[in-house]
């Protein structure tokens, strides 16, 4: 079963972690995983421009390392960034510890650069078992998921497909996944400009997440 709009009941029974922003000034939050990555996150950063839009990037650390210039760039865009671990990891299928260790090394990669984050996180995958979440937010770590997710990753799905996820479900305070990555592309240089200009014509201010 795919759902793209996160159902209510998850949320209550996850109530700890971020699904979505309620506001009265229709602010909604673009978000984008598993960047930094050459080409693509440029592109995305240009995009954004274009429609003066803030978001906010959940970076894995190994491509943080490649290509710290990319990742600068977000921050001096103004976008803010999440830590996404360092080497994608599924919770699920990693002893606590050992994620534990790993996003901690994701966030040395920041400070190896000088630069600060804003103790966001977003599980590879949106899985993360209870232990780990206990351990990250003791950690001050914000477990940050999302209201809706376009697909964009999915080959299978069309690009109409994906931008239909987005505009039908959107509403204020949504937080919205894409993906800056090689393999979402496809379906993300159809719908992000897209998303952009048709929202900002229905009044979303496009906000990043502090």
């Amino acid at each position: 079963m795919i759902w793209i709009k996160t159902h209510w009941l998850i949320k209550k029974l996850f109530s700890n972690y971020i699904w979505e922003m309620p506001n009265s000034k229709n602010k909604i939050y673009l978000t984008f995983d598993d960047g930094p990555t050459p080409e693509i996150t440029e592109w995305t950063l240009q995009q954004l421009k274009k429609h003066n839009a803030k978001a906010t990037f959940f970076c894995i650390g190994d491509n943080i390392k490649k290509y710290p210039e990319i990742f600068k760039k977000v921050i001096e865009e103004g976008h803010s960034i999440g830590n996404h671990t360092f080497n994608h990891l599924n919770g699920w299928k990693t002893k606590t510890n050992e994620y534990v260790e790993n996003v901690k090394l994701c966030d040395t990669e920041t400070r190896n650069l000088k630069l600060e984050t804003r103790n966001l996180f977003r599980p590879p995958y949106g899985k993360i078992k209870p232990s780990q979440s206990r351990e990250l937010r003791k950690l001050g770590y914000k477990i940050t998921m999302w209201d809706i997710i376009s697909y964009d990753f999915d080959a299978t799905i069309s690009k109409e497909k994906c931008l239909e996820n987005v505009l039908t479900n959107v509403k204020s305070g949504s937080i919205i996944v894409f993906h800056d990555s090689i393999k979402a592309f496809p379906n993300l240089e159809y719908t992000l400009p897209k998303v952009l200009e048709i929202l900002n014509k229905k009044g979303f201010v496009f906000a990043k997440i502090d």
